[in-house]
């Protein structure tokens, strides 16, 4: 059998998908022109960085935040507010809702997008106001604190205490070896170990390693997660998107913020911030990135050929962590025929770092801090596979085999193959819907912001192939499939590598997309 192909049992198969019974979405014309357009280019694989923005909510045809409570007795205190501050005209141009019931007033009994909600009719009066509201006040959906953006972005934020620690490691390093045990003063406590043994890490993921999607690994069996990478500089200059990315959801009991920097005083200044403001359980330092923006300005894996300055970060964040751990995520190295992160392990261990994220060679490395492997886990014979050729590793971390099929946490803890239907699958989706309305909002950019990142998801999700279709089971993570039709409709649907057909099943769960909706997803080489 050619290890490259994953194989379907022959009444399954069919030669071309678009003559099934099943009408799916067709390609439009503009995405057939973008298609020719890239292969005119000759990128790299995977670089996609020229798609258009799916959908642009324009500032003017959205209802002022001082009027969305349905009171027309509320007025703006800005002079200069660019949005709309009429309700009628903005009832009469609002589309349609989208759905009967609003999942945020019906978890909270109070949902703060009021007329701008696109199930608003659920939580409006007959005089069209807001029902549930409290003290006529808008409450904003978000849990970063204004007053830390603030003084972030006016630099007034107090940094003395990691730019001490910094400077005391460059100080240490430029006189030779000696412990930095002393670096800050003894606590009463000593430094909290988290229990990384045995654990089912949910690896971060960037765009589609999102709040929404962690709740559905969590739910799945993950054990811990981590956000996606954030960089240090937005960190530090207050950036609002870059902060919603170390939101943590409650049912996250062990949580980390994975961090990119080339600087020592920038990462452990982020990392301060992260200790004394996020509700963090550890930081997480990438050494894995190869994106060109980031390797490029001495960041991500290009740490791992800057020695010098990668000690600096790693005792300096440490340090400055306290009670708190402080792991990192490193690859093989940046070489092709140079594998360097086993001999960084004793260094990492020497440095501070509470866990190192990688396989087997650097795991016998290691004396006492536990070393958790990743790479290509879709099932639970992978896992037990990994464990058996690893045995001195303490965990395992899961990322494209988490997004193709989030339950491979439920099947490894169980350890048998779990064959979800089409519209248990379709269900997960509808879930994620709900969490990310929750988490971007219910209005009209909320919705399309969730559209986006069920979408991004979706690129990965259809590359599942139904257990019961299997000839040779189970499915291999690289392995691709012959073009196949589903058990049911439903299923062939989901099946679809067609970007139009995923925009057909996101129009089943968040309505009909707008006018001038585009969408190419990020992650647009097939990994297989």
């Amino acid at each position: 059998m050619d290890p490259g192909v994953c194989y379907i049992k022959p009444e399954y198969l069919i030669e071309v998908l678009r003559n099934t019974e099943v009408k799916l979405g067709e390609f439009t014309e503009q995405h057939d022109l973008e298609k020719k357009a890239d292969k005119k280019k000759d990128k790299k694989r995977g670089q996609n960085k020229n798609r258009p923005a799916p959908y642009k909510v324009k500032r003017e045809s959205q209802l002022c935040s001082s009027l969305v409570n349905g009171d027309p007795t509320s007025s703006c205190s800005y002079p200069n507010c660019v949005y709309l501050h009429d309700m009628k005209k903005y009832l009469e141009e609002k589309p349609k809702d989208i759905g009967e019931s609003c999942y945020i007033y019906s978890q909270t009994g109070h949902c703060q997008y009021g007329l701008t909600c696109r199930y608003a009719e659920s939580h409006l009066d007959e005089e069209k106001r807001n029902l549930g509201v409290k003290d006529g006040i808008r409450k904003p959906f978000t849990f970063v604190d204004t007053e830390l953006l603030t003084l972030l972005r006016k630099r007034q934020y107090n940094l003395d205490r990691s730019r001490s620690i910094v400077a005391e490691v460059e100080k240490r390093k430029n006189e030779g070896y000696t412990p930095d045990t002393d670096l800050i003063p003894e606590k009463p406590c000593e430094k909290r170990r988290i229990d990384f043994r045995d654990k089912l890490f949910l690896s971060p993921l960037t765009t589609v390693g999102n709040l929404p999607f962690r709740r559905i690994c969590k739910e799945y069996g993950a054990d811990v997660t981590c956000g996606e990478m954030a960089c240090v500089v937005p960190l530090l200059q207050g950036a609002k998107q870059e902060w919603a990315l170390t939101k943590r959801h409650p049912s996250e009991d062990i949580f980390g913020v994975q961090i990119c920097g080339n600087k020592a005083n920038l990462v452990a200044g982020a990392t301060q911030i992260l200790m004394e403001k996020a509700n963090v359980d550890f930081v997480d330092l990438n050494l894995g990135c190869p994106i060109d923006l980031i390797y490029r300005q001495g960041a991500g894996s290009a740490l791992i050929r800057r020695q010098n300055v990668l000690e600096g970060i790693v005792k300096s964040c440490s340090a400055v962590l306290g009670d708190k751990p402080f792991t990192v995520k490193t690859r093989t190295g940046v070489y092709a025929d140079k594998s360097v992160a086993h001999e960084l392990v004793p260094k990492f261990e020497a440095w501070g770092a509470s866990l190192v994220t990688y396989i087997e060679e650097c795991a016998k490395q290691a004396k006492e801090i536990p070393v958790i492997g990743n790479g290509d886990i879709l099932n639970f014979e992978d896992y037990l596979e990994a464990r058996e050729i690893a045995p001195h590793i303490s965990g395992t971390m899961i990322g494209r085999g988490a997004l193709i099929k989030p339950w491979i946490f439920k099947e490894i803890k169980e350890q048998r193959h779990w064959d979800p239907s089409a519209s248990e699958r379709f269900d997960m989706m509808k879930k994620f819907v709900n969490y990310g309305l929750e988490h971007w909002g219910s209005d009209t950019k909320g919705v399309e912001t969730t559209r986006r990142f069920l979408l991004e998801w979706q690129s990965f999700l259809y590359r599942y192939v139904p257990y019961g279709l299997l000839e040779h089971p189970p499915q291999k993570i690289n392995a691709r499939p012959n073009t196949y039709r589903g058990r049911d409709d439903l299923e062939t649907l989901m099946a679809s590598n067609n970007c139009a057909d995923w925009i057909v099943l996101s129009e089943r769960l968040l309505g009909p997309v707008p006018e001038g909706f585009h969408f190419l997803p990020k992650h647009k080489a097939n990994s297989y």
